[in-house]
C-alpha cells in the first residue's frame, strides 16, 4: 500500500484538565518487529476547544506531517497515541502557565476512545501502486 500526502488522526479523547496534549505517531513495522516512524503530529487542547460532550469526550482532528511511504507486504502499520513527545515538543504540565517557564505540575487523567460510539480513525492518502 502506498501513502503520499497529508495524514490525519480523528480521535475521541478525554482529559480531566483543560490544557492537555495528544500526540500521534504513524509507524511502519518490519516483519522482524522493528518499528520506524513515518510521520507524527501534536494537538494542544485548551478550554472549550474543541467543546466536550456531556461525558467530557472531545472529537479532535490531529494533522500529522505529510509523508510518502510504501508499506510492503508482511509489513504492518502501527498507530501510537500518547500525551506528549518530550523532548521533541515542550512538556505541557496541563496548566495555563507558559510552557517555557511553567513550574506547577498537575496530574491529569487522559483517555482515548475507540468503540461503536467513538470511531477514532487514521486518514491515509492512499495511492495505487503499479508494478
Amino acid at each position: 500500500m502506498g501513502v503520499i500526502g497529508p495524514v490525519s488522526a480523528e480521535l475521541f479523547v478525554y482529559s480531566s484538565l483543560k490544557y492537555s496534549d495528544f500526540f500521534v505517531w504513524l509507524c511502519y513495522v518490519h516483519p522482524i518487529n522493528t518499528s520506524m516512524n513515518a510521520c507524527d503530529g501534536l494537538l494542544r487542547l485548551s478550554p472549550g476547544k474543541p467543546i466536550a460532550d456531556l461525558d467530557g469526550c472531545r472529537k479532535v482532528m490531529i494533522d500529522l506531517w505529510p509523508t510518502a511511504h510504501r508499506f510492503k507486504a508482511k509489513h504492518r502499520i502501527r498507530v501510537q497515541v500518547s500525551s506528549g513527545a518530550f523532548p521533541c515538543y515542550a512538556r505541557n504540565l496541563d496548566t495555563d502557565e507558559p510552557l517555557a517557564t511553567a513550574t506547577v505540575i498537575k496530574i491529569t487523567r487522559k483517555s482515548f476512545f475507540h468503540d461503536s460510539d467513538h470511531l477514532s480513525a487514521i486518514v491515509l492518502p492512499r495511492v495505487r501502486h503499479s508494478g
